[in-house]
């Protein structure tokens, strides 16, 4: 269909952004397993940002695509309403999560006579009140470890259903955004939480992330290529900055077991950058990351449909199941580094891991008939916009 003149050029399906999600649930698995030494060579080491600011900022890329369509086809109330019915299937599936993650840990605390498991994965409260615990997760004010992705999520997704009709005014899309961005930043507003202390994720401070995601998705490739254009002198500051970071994360945090201490200003400088209220420097740091990689990696790159990387990419396109796979999976590998953290312990750990979450990924798009059609080159599905 040609665009109507005068509406936004629709992009094709960027199988980029697939591969890069889907190695972004991989890095969740990792970083959420205790004891894995792979996690020292993740996102979160190198950078001010992890796989989650690459999750956010990705889903928002997704959504605007996606509900986009929707909104240019049927209005704002259809996209408004599939919005929401995408807000009811992750708040299932955040609810289904709770009660097989309660379940997995709380067992394994008593089997194994390990009750640091419930206080370490923030599961005592349930101990000690049950029933107001269930009430709790229902109201999505009580989220214990690991389990604060979706519920930010969900609102990050509410607030995008009603800032809908500004995707074609993205300048006042992303004007509102950052406004309510730094209120959020100056205030400390947030949601409310049952054990206090207010989410660990602000959604209204990561809504400005997942914003840009949704006006980058809109923009026509050729344009945005025009008005982000590529610099090599740019992009060499860029890695030496993205360098000297990892170099002064890896300082602060591994130095002193090496007999290396950080300077007192560079260690407080680096605990100022909180990840709950998305500290400027994170969100720098991810849309520096992601400038270079639109670069360096072509949109239609011949190496994303080799076997490996194009189960990254399926990964990235089953990414609901995926997360809440990975979820129970990491602290099953917990438990397995638990009694043999040895180099053969980590490589199995981590393959059985990745090999379980591409079946996930396999049997997802099989069962939602995915799998019986060849990757698509069009727009993606409402429901690539994974949690």
């Amino acid at each position: 269909m040609t665009p109507s003149p005068g509406s936004p050029a629709r992009p094709s399906r960027d199988i980029r952004v697939d591969f890069l999600r889907g190695l972004a649930l991989w890095f969740i698995f990792i970083t959420h397993t205790p004891g894995n030494l792979l996690a020292h060579a993740t996102l979160r080491n190198v950078a001010f940002c992890d796989a989650t600011e690459v999750f956010v900022l990705l889903a928002g890329y997704a959504a605007g695509i996606a509900y986009g369509r929707v909104l240019e086809r049927d209005g704002w109330l259809a996209a408004g309403a599939r919005i929401a019915g995408r807000m009811g299937t992750l708040y299932v599936a955040h609810i289904f999560l709770f009660v097989v993650f309660a379940a997995q840990v709380g067992f394994s605390a008593a089997a194994l006579n390990q009750a640091a498991y419930l206080d370490e994965m923030h599961l005592d409260p349930f101990g000690q009140e049950p029933y107001r615990a269930l009430l709790e997760a229902l109201l999505l004010r009580y989220q214990p470890a690991f389990l604060d992705i979706l519920p930010l999520y969900i609102v990050v997704m509410g607030l995008f259903a009603l800032s809908l009709p500004l995707i074609r005014r993205p300048a006042w899309l992303l004007g509102l955004s950052l406004g309510l961005y730094a209120a959020t930043r100056a205030t400390g507003f947030t949601l409310p939480s049952w054990t206090g202390g207010g989410w660990f994720f602000n959604p209204f401070a990561w809504q400005l992330l997942f914003a840009i995601g949704v006006v980058l998705g809109r923009a026509d490739p050729a344009v945005l290529a025009r008005r982000l254009p590529w610099n090599r002198a740019l992009a060499v500051l860029a890695g030496l900055l993205l360098v000297a970071i990892a170099l002064a994360l890896n300082l602060v945090w591994h130095g002193p077991g090496f007999g290396l201490y950080a300077p007192e200003w560079m260690a407080g400088a680096i605990a100022m950058v909180d990840k709950a209220g998305l500290h400027p420097a994170r969100l720098a740091s991810v849309l520096l990351l992601g400038w270079l990689v639109a670069h360096l990696i072509p949109r239609q790159a011949d190496w994303l449909g080799q076997p490996l990387p194009a189960a990254f990419v399926l990964m990235g396109q089953q990414g609901l199941p995926v997360f809440c796979a990975g979820i129970f999976l990491s602290f099953l590998g917990r438990l397995a580094l638990e009694m043999d953290s040895g180099p053969p312990a980590q490589l199995l750990v981590n393959g059985i891991g990745l090999a379980a979450l591409m079946a996930v990924a396999v049997v997802s798009a099989w069962y939602g008939g995915e799998g019986k059609r060849k990757p698509q080159t069009g727009l993606p599905p409402a429901h690539g916009a994974v949690s």
